[in-house]
């Protein structure tokens, strides 16, 4: 049984802002703080155990060192740890961007593919994303949009506003806007293709790269296919909301009044990740986090609280 915090990698693209260290206080010394990765075993950019007995390791020498037992039978059926679930911070539009699916990442990139969910933390008055297209096009006419820079027009802009959930399967065209701060959750992959980019220069002066080609090949050319709606279910103490569910993550919602008991069974570890408020999680071991900080509860811990008012994001795999 472990219940511990997880330190976070930082990325310091050039559309992000200072609200994770701002307000969130992240300890981060770039002057841009575009993402910070909350539970990740990624090569690029793992989390590190804050506290207990495996402080200072990273959560994948964790997970070699106690066993992947903690992770849940669920968790199984992945050769590699499944999910990333970051925090990103757009002060300035993100480039105009599809993932690919397992069989195309695996082929050309060696790496899975990329479903993922956002979940809208907070955002400026009149923000807006992209996702998916207005209507259904050919090939041929993506790619002369791409070459003329009308993409734009076709593209599907929606107003967001906190609390807006979105779910992005591998192919679906999407772009996190302006003063938008969100969670994502994903599967463990960073293979991205940038399509559309504003014209911008990278920090070496020159227009960062395009993956068009590749775009080509894995974009769906149609309105993207949004997760339903889901029901907020009251329980005693706290009330907690499905968010998405697929194959690879099942994310909720729960917003605490006094205290939510949950349960981190044999079939998957927990993971939770703190919006607003100060909890206490306890279960066996006692853990107190605070708005920002992201919570690792393994498989096989059992019944666990949370206590005190505090909105957060929990994940688990089904």
């Amino acid at each position: 049984m472990s219940i511990f915090k997880l330190d976070p990698a930082f990325k310091d693209y050039i559309w992000g802002g200072t609200r994770l260290r701002d307000e969130y206080g992240k300890k981060c010394d770039y002057d841009k703080v575009a993402e910070s990765w909350e539970l990740s075993c990624h090569k690029d950019g793992p989390s590190v155990v804050a506290d207990g007995e495996y402080k200072g390791l990273t959560l994948n020498e964790y997970i070699e060192k106690a066993g992947k037992g903690v992770l849940g039978k669920n968790c199984e059926r992945f050769e590699n740890f499944p999910i990333l679930i970051k925090l990103i911070d757009a002060k300035d539009n993100l480039s105009v961007q599809v993932h690919p699916d397992n069989d195309y990442a695996m082929r050309v990139e060696g790496e899975y593919g990329k479903t993922e969910m956002w979940y809208v933390v907070d955002c400026d008055e009149g923000a807006t994303l992209l996702y998916g297209f207005k209507h259904e096009i050919t090939k041929e006419e993506f790619a002369r949009r791409i070459a003329d820079n009308t993409l734009l027009e076709v593209t599907n802009a929606v107003p967001v506003k906190k609390g807006d959930v979105f779910f992005i399967k591998s192919g679906t065209l999407h772009a996190i806007g302006k003063g938008i701060l969100i969670a994502e959750i994903q599967q463990n992959s960073n293979t991205t293709y940038r399509i559309y980019d504003y014209g911008r220069v990278g920090k070496d002066g020159k227009p960062r790269e395009l993956h068009v080609d590749k775009a080509l090949d894995v974009t769906k050319l149609a309105p993207a296919e949004q997760y339903p709606e889901t029901p907020v279910e009251k329980k005693d103490g706290y009330d907690i909301k499905l968010l998405s569910k697929c194959e690879y993550f099942t994310t909720y919602r729960v917003n605490v009044e006094t205290k939510a008991e949950l349960d981190a069974d044999e079939n998957s570890f927990n993971s939770i990740l703190v919006l607003e408020g100060e909890p206490v999680i306890s279960g066996g071991e006692t853990v107190s986090a605070k708005k920002g900080e992201s919570v690792f509860i393994s498989a096989g811990t059992g019944k666990y609280t949370v206590e005190g008012k505090c909105t957060f994001v929990l994940t688990k795999i089904d």
